[in-house]
């Protein structure tokens, strides 16, 4: 079978997939700015990328950053400086040099997959590209899975504005409706969830409190998207709040097709 006619049937998912389409209450993966609204001329603002049980708390490994992309007020893509990893975090800083909004998101597509070779299964991620050369010639039960993956957060120098917001028109993507840097506690927030550019109805999207290490209970709220693809945020306390979905409608993945997840922070002021 060639890599191509595997690409597409697409095979069951391996574990590691999982890790990346599929919400669930460990292991999430986030970027937590050091402060979301800021005024001034200029500001830098610090990003920690992890990958945790908690929120927002450094307990199981750093975040890769080869995927970073930041994208100014003006939708021009702004140089991160990278300070380095270490076992728990990444950590990088960005420069608010222009007024208004940046978006800051790790944004990856490709695949993963496994296959036999010598009578071991190997596993494999990449580009869908690189599979048809990385891959051995040799190797048979070829199972590739293409992913689709977006982790993201905003901060806003200034007045707050909406050209770094567009919609890529790739994966599931979150267009709001609320300004992201504009939300209160107390006040309905509404988030508008695409898919590959189209709203996306039906989307389980969990809604989580920060702070879940002091809490028996996570603080969890389920929210499912309207058919126009909105959901409403409701935040009962000012704070950084964590948000997740995945186009398999809740933690299983969906058969077949571009596996795809969706993960955001925001905060919600005092009102």
């Amino acid at each position: 079978m060639t890599i191509k006619r595997t690409l597409s049937r697409v095979a069951l998912a391996l574990p590691a997939i999982a890790l990346l389409i599929a919400p669930a209450s460990a292991h999430r993966r986030w970027l937590l700015p050091s402060a979301t609204v800021l005024s001034g001329d200029h500001e830098v603002v610090s990003v920690d990328a992890a990958i945790a049980n908690g929120l927002f708390y450094f307990d199981h490994h750093a975040m890769p950053l080869d995927d970073l992309v930041v994208t100014g007020p003006d939708g021009k893509a702004v140089q991160p400086k990278i300070i380095g990893s270490g076992k728990y975090r990444s950590v990088f800083d960005v420069l608010l040099d222009t007024q208004g909004t940046y978006r800051i998101a790790l944004a990856s597509n490709g695949v993963f997959g496994s296959y036999m070779l010598n009578g071991e299964r190997k596993r494999w991620r990449g580009s869908a590209e690189a599979a048809k050369t990385g891959i051995p010639a040799g190797a048979t039960e070829v199972q590739l899975t293409p992913v689709a993956s977006r982790v993201e957060t905003f901060v806003t120098l200034g007045a707050p504005s909406t050209t770094a917001l567009k919609p890529t028109g790739k994966g599931i993507e979150m267009e709001p409706v609320s300004h992201p840097n504009d939300l209160v506690a107390g006040e309905a927030a509404k988030m508008r969830f695409l898919i590959d550019g189209k709203p996306a109805p039906g989307l389980d999207v969990e809604f989580v409190q920060g702070g879940t290490r002091y809490r028996d209970k996570e603080a969890m709220q389920h929210i499912t998207t309207d058919a126009d693809g909105i959901a409403t945020l409701n935040a009962g306390a000012p704070g950084m709040y964590y948000l997740e979905t995945s186009n398999g409608g809740g933690r299983e993945a969906p058969k077949g097709g571009t596996r795809m997840s969706y993960a955001a922070v925001l905060e919600f002021l005092p009102g």
